[in-house]
């Protein structure tokens, strides 16, 4: 399974692409972070988060995309910006036909390091360990779009087995 996972914002979108199976090594394909510029028009700003994701779902053709779930933050306009850069990733992804997933901070936090309250340099240092890096992906934009990919990988394709077993026993099928 190959996965992209987006940690949206408006200024610092990381994106990050982890390919693997359950119970098998991860393998980091790349990672990057999509920048724009806070003197910008926000539509503008949209519109080059939107091109970078596009580039990298050409490229790398996922199975699937894994996008953190916005959460209330005390900053709205930091809110806004990462509902509005989640949606682009949504919305691109969508019009290709390739499941989206929404995975909570917490959700990928318990995933990677087996705490929902892990800190940022505590994920860092696990992705770079269940990847075989030599040091954490930076900014950490970076790191936190590889942890939903391999939070997906882990949590998304068993979720979807389910899923698919539920279906299959309801039409009398077996999975």
């Amino acid at each position: 399974m190959r996965v992209l996972g987006v940690d949206p914002g408006l200024t610092r979108c990381g994106i990050g692409v982890v390919e693997g199976l359950v119970g098998r090594p991860l393998s980091l394909i790349d990672v990057n972070v999509i920048r724009t510029s806070a003197d910008r028009p926000v539509a503008e700003r949209l519109v080059t988060i939107e091109k970078g994701i596009d580039a990298w779902l050409d490229e790398y053709a996922p199975d699937a995309v894994a996008v953190e779930r916005v959460f209330a933050r005390s900053d709205v306009s930091t809110v806004m910006g990462t509902a509005q850069a989640s949606g682009i990733a949504m919305v691109a992804a969508a019009r290709r036909g390739i499941p989206v997933a929404l995975h909570t901070p917490s959700e990928v936090k318990a995933a990677v390091t087996g705490s929902g309250r892990a800190q940022k340099a505590q994920v860092a240092a696990m992705v770079a360990r269940i990847l075989r890096l030599d040091s954490p992906p930076k900014p950490a934009d970076a790191s936190d779009a590889l942890a939903l990919a391999i939070c997906h990988v882990w949590r998304g394709g068993a979720q979807n087995r389910l899923e698919q077993a539920v279906a299959a026993a309801r039409t009398g099928r077996t999975a």
